[in-house]
């Protein structure tokens, strides 16, 4: 059975049951990168200090940005909206340039839509290649483009009322180190 390089579904995936579906009877494989996002728990992070002058507690696990009253805003839930088609198309082509750029054998990206809470898993990337690299690079160059320019809507709902969330610069950055320009304004 071969499955679909894309996959955007509502229900949950198996990361043990996807890997094993990837490498199934190709002994070519001898590396598989993996990457899952999910929908953090704010509430799990550290209580900001009075003062901002001190130290956060070791092993503090802040939001990307470091901590602030609007990165530790309570996420209630996540609503992902897409557009049917587009979506996959616009993915397959990200996969077939990781192909052009990589030495990658197979590459799967399952996608998640709908309502999810914290803790859900959103998003997964499998790569394998013949050696650990070229998963390594295709895994996280696929990953750069899932956060800017898949056609994703994603709102957030927050004890402050629900709102949309837009990429970051910091993602655009990470997209521009494989020499493409982010189309987000």
């Amino acid at each position: 059975m071969t499955l679909p390089r894309v996959s955007i579904q509502t229900e949950d995936f198996n990361l043990t049951d996807e890997i094993a579906a990837l490498r199934h009877r190709d002994g070519r494989v001898g590396a598989v990168c993996s990457f899952v996002g999910t929908v953090r728990d704010r509430d799990m992070a550290p209580p900001l200090v009075a003062s901002r002058t001190a130290l956060p507690p070791e092993g503090a696990n802040f939001p990307r940005g470091g901590p602030s009253e609007n990165s530790l805003s309570t996420v209630l839930s996540m609503e992902l909206e897409h557009y049917p088609g587009m979506t996959e198309q616009a993915i397959e082509i990200m996969i077939d340039e990781a192909y052009r750029r990589f030495d990658i054998y197979a590459a799967r990206v399952i996608h998640r839509v709908g309502l999810l809470l914290p803790t859900d898993q959103i998003v997964m990337v499998a790569v394998t290649s013949a050696h650990r690299g070229d998963s390594f690079k295709a895994c996280e160059f696929l990953m750069d483009y899932l956060k800017t320019q898949a056609p994703f809507w994603k709102k957030e709902q927050t004890p402050e009322g629900a709102r949309w969330v837009d990429a970051r610069s910091s993602d655009d950055a990470a997209l521009a180190k494989w020499g493409i320009e982010a189309r987000n304004g």
